[in-house]
């Protein structure tokens, strides 16, 4: 298996070496066969299993829940947006006061305000741009570390 999703071929369109030069198939060497409406994965047939009894509520739940999640992965990017940002800031005023290149406080201060930015961000319900200026403002800071 490649990982590639063309590399396994399905068990209706496999040859074998006998199928293919046109000698007849017999029982014990055919591949077994899926039948045609059996789920290809557990958890299809889980989610048309789980289908069956929920009832007419299905759509209001899914709002419900994708509602928690969204709240939930706001709150996550406001809260990391500001414990990188109050690091960061401390790490900026403690490199300033010591005898580090001034470079290097500067770089807390710039990841710091990257982070800041990912705060907001997080709040305005932009997670995926949240996490990913989170990330750009944490490797701002790790420059900043490596020139101290």
């Amino acid at each position: 298996m490649s990982g590639r999703p063309d590399s396994d071929l399905t068990p209706d369109t496999q040859t074998s070496p006998d199928t293919a030069e046109g000698a007849p198939e017999t029982t014990e060497d055919a591949p077994e066969r899926a039948p045609e409406d059996a789920p290809e994965d557990l958890s299809e047939a889980d989610d048309q299993h789980d289908g069956e009894h929920d009832g007419e509520h299905d759509g209001e739940h899914d709002g419900d829940l994708l509602e928690e999640q969204a709240r939930r992965a706001r709150w996550a990017a406001v809260g990391t947006g500001i414990v990188l940002a109050l690091a960061g800031t401390a790490a900026a005023l403690l490199r300033v006061s010591g005898t580090a290149p001034a470079l290097v406080p500067f770089a807390y201060a710039c990841g710091a305000a990257v982070c800041a930015l990912a705060a907001v961000l997080g709040a305005r319900g932009r997670t995926r741009r949240a996490l990913w200026a989170a990330v750009a403002g944490v490797m701002i800071m790790a420059l900043g570390d490596q020139f101290d």
